[in-house]
């Protein structure tokens, strides 16, 4: 089985006060020698996109987060337990696709609310509110019409004829 350590990892490592870092130190070289030692209580971490993520106890709140296959072990990052779980969920392991190198790929979702429009009938009231009755004050064609009210009064005058059915035609 192939053991390595990730630069991820010396990088987390580096950023924790020295009682720390020989804790994160001693259970890395435990992992190395036995994996299965009861002390670094190794289990998957469930939350993570990546199943192959793994975490191992390096302390009473440090974690080790590693990426582990059947044939490799990666040391991937050390943290405080709840930052190391956020760490290990929000990565994944993936292949270059020029280079065929092993990557460490942050995975980014973005949350956004969406609005979605909301129809309304419009009340009867509410539409004719304001708005008078053109019927009554003069036909719209008065005003377009090229024959000016008398065209527009005997347009009104055949519409009624019809209406009423005294016209036939």
């Amino acid at each position: 089985m192939e053991f390595r350590i990730a630069d991820t990892f010396t990088d987390s490592l580096a950023r924790l006060p020295m009682d720390e870092q020989k804790a994160a130190k001693t259970a890395a070289f435990d992992l190395q020698i036995d994996p299965s030692r009861p002390g670094l209580r190794l289990h998957r971490v469930g939350s993570a996109r990546d199943r192959n993520f793994w975490s191992a106890r390096a302390g009473r709140d440090l974690r080790i987060i590693v990426h582990r296959t059947s044939s490799s072990f990666l040391i991937c990052y050390v943290g405080h337990h709840d930052q190391a779980y956020r760490w290990a969920e929000r990565r994944k392991l993936e292949r270059h696709p020029r280079t065929g190198a092993a990557q460490l790929v942050e995975i980014r979702e973005i949350v956004r609310e969406v609005e979605t429009p909301r129809y309304v009938q419009p009340r009867p009231d509410a539409v004719t509110a304001g708005v008078e009755d053109v019927a009554v004050r003069e036909p719209l064609t008065a005003l377009v019409s090229p024959g000016g009210r008398e065209a527009a009064a005997e347009t009104a005058g055949f519409q009624q004829e019809r209406k009423s059915g005294l016209f036939s035609g």
